[in-house]
């Protein structure tokens, strides 16, 4: 893509988030952002439940951090400790990133990326409402971290680098910001098939964590060229059972999976 359609992209997907963070968070309860508020999957909790967040995880959580978006949960895989500085891509409402605070402590550091104002917004303000002063959005592409190099022990992401323009770019800056042995631990969605040609190239479907999708193949060859290593990417059978829901009668779970991606940067991480 030229600069001019990866910014096309890129507003398309901003102008999608930012009606979701205005809209009422009792109303932002569908799985998919494409039909988000149409009530197709129930409350955010029970959306959040199916992606794999306990009934501990959502009560932690401040009211309206949780809007029923994502793919899978991160925080199940990011083995986060006390004191460590993580990074989310992507943040949203903040959901993730009170939960990954809970888990580094008041000794540890959480930042939140977004590019989408309203949601920074949003952010900001369930953090001053609920007292997490470990916690601090970013206003920010992910392709372009306002993030210090060699500054984050660990970086979660949930359906969000399936949804930019600039994969490769993504994990560039990933890597970039990672301190040595840094880890990633991130759901994202994965195609399993190739896509229908009326889907590849629609800006809904990919605002949709659809169309945006890339391969298992070439999210791992994406990661390698970043420099990482013990890389693992892992589609999960079980996420069809959410994602058919995404476009009603559109049998979209034939062709997309969430997967669970990790890996690592290469070094020894010191001793804290």
């Amino acid at each position: 893509m030229s600069q001019v359609q990866n910014d096309q992209v890129r507003q398309h997907v901003r102008n999608r988030y930012k009606e979701i963070a205005t809209q009422d968070s009792n109303n932002s309860n569908c799985c998919s952002p494409s039909s988000a508020g149409s009530g197709c999957c129930g409350s955010v909790d029970d959306v959040a439940a199916k992606l794999g967040y306990s009934s501990e995880e959502l009560a932690a959580a401040p009211q309206g951090a949780n809007l029923g978006l994502g793919c899978g949960n991160p925080q199940a895989i990011a083995s986060i400790a006390p004191g460590e500085t993580v990074l989310d891509l992507g943040s949203g409402a903040g959901f993730d990133c009170f939960l990954a605070s809970l888990q580094t402590g008041e000794t540890g550091r959480v930042y939140g990326v977004d590019m989408t104002p309203e949601m920074v917004s949003r952010a900001r303000g369930n953090a001053v409402t609920n007292g997490y002063a470990n916690v601090e959005f970013r206003l920010g592409e992910i392709e372009h971290l306002p993030i210090a190099d060699s500054s984050i022990d660990v970086i979660i992401s949930n359906c969000v680098i399936n949804l930019s323009p600039d994969k490769q770019q993504v994990f560039n800056e990933a890597h970039r910001v990672l301190k040595k042995g840094g880890r990633l631990a991130i759901s994202d969605i994965v195609t399993t098939t190739e896509l229908p040609a009326e889907v590849k190239g629609n800006l809904d479907a990919l605002a949709s964590c659809i169309s945006g999708a890339s391969t298992v193949e070439e999210v791992q060859a994406m990661l390698r060229a970043s420099g990482f290593i013990d890389i693992v990417v892992e589609p999960k059978d079980d996420s069809r059972s959410f994602i058919k829901d995404w476009v009603p009668g559109a049998n979209i779970a034939d062709y997309i999976q969430s997967a669970v991606i990790q890996a690592t940067k290469e070094g020894i991480k010191p001793q804290s």
